[in-house]
């Protein structure tokens, strides 16, 4: 059933498909960036665009305000100061809102071990671990789902992808590729109907 769902992290490339595939499943999308500007999808009646920075305390929470429904694929940018993702949880925490369903990485916080320890030490090399780490946790406590997706292509959505939770992820070597835009579709199945809240979730191309 068409409902309202709000995007953080609307203008990267998740986010944009999150947006994207939201609108074409009916709903109305309120898409929240920095830029709003750089949400390049076409103008909808469905689709609301809102500046707001998660550093900006008093800008989330009258962004998020009355939010149902926050799905994240918030990432941090290229020069962005630590902390970014951090902030957008305890701002989305703060809000309340009856789902929340953020995008993370496999092989991060609850899925540590199950990705092995060559992930685990690629991961922390790459930086920023202690603030998804953070974030997480936040978000767990907020009773929100967490996505734990292997690394990210722009190639199409799988014809038939699956969610499973961490003990249902075979062990490799390092997480199996698969698209933002089956990703974004794992998630708003989430968002429309939960299956694994208070837990990890992790999208699959079959």
């Amino acid at each position: 059933m068409p409902a309202e769902i709000t995007v953080l992290g609307a203008s990267g490339a998740t986010g944009l498909e999150l947006t994207r595939q939201a609108l074409a499943r009916g709903h109305t999308v309120v898409a929240l960036a920095r830029n709003p500007q750089r949400i390049a999808v076409p103008d909808s009646p469905r689709l609301i665009r809102v500046a707001a920075d998660v550093r900006d305390a008093d800008g989330m929470a009258a962004a998020l305000r009355g939010r149902a429904t926050v799905v994240s694929a918030l990432g941090v940018a290229k020069g962005d100061k630590p902390g970014a993702l951090t902030a957008g949880a305890r701002a989305v925490a703060a809000a309340a809102p009856e789902r929340i369903v953020w995008l993370g990485a496999f092989g991060t916080g609850r899925s540590a071990r199950a990705a092995g320890l060559l992930t685990r030490t690629l991961l922390r090399l790459l930086g920023d671990l202690d603030d998804k780490v953070t974030a997480e946790e936040i978000i767990h406590r907020a009773g929100g789902t967490i996505f734990h997706a292997g690394p990210l292509s722009d190639g199409p959505l799988s014809a038939d992808y699956r969610t499973t939770g961490v003990d249902g992820v075979a062990r490799r070597l390092f997480p199996a590729r698969i698209s933002r835009a089956t990703v974004a579709a794992a998630m708003l199945d989430e968002a429309e109907s939960p299956a694994h809240r208070f837990g990890i979730a992790v999208p699959l191309s079959r």
